[in-house]
């Protein structure tokens, strides 16, 4: 994927977020706040480990097919929207986090 690509990413994933933003502001007149986005994310990972297990079969659940894809994109969703909340570049966060680790590792 291209810089342009991840920056389409990016703009969608904020169009997404102010659309929920309206929701919020209609239902309780306030944007959730960034430790609730974290929450929410939580709950999401949490949920990739449940429909992974089914997956598995070592948990009893309906619709892991769909829901497995879906949650884990959401999750990718989740860790853009948190990081540009905290004023942080997500293309920044992985490409350092990628090169510190290469290097750990040795990998050229």
């Amino acid at each position: 994927m291209d810089n342009t690509d991840f920056k389409k990413l990016m703009e969608r994933s904020a169009k997404i977020r102010e659309r929920y933003h309206e929701l919020e502001r209609s239902n309780h007149n306030t944007i959730w706040s960034i430790e609730e986005d974290a929450l929410a994310f939580l709950t999401d990972a949490g949920l990739v480990g449940r429909n992974i297990m089914s997956e598995q079969n070592r948990w009893p659940k309906k619709d892991t097919e769909t829901e497995l894809p879906h949650k884990i994109g959401e999750c990718f969703w989740w860790l853009i929207i948190l990081s540009q909340r905290m004023g942080m570049s997500p293309e920044a966060l992985i490409n350092d986090f990628l090169s510190k680790t290469e290097n750990h590792l040795n990998i050229k």
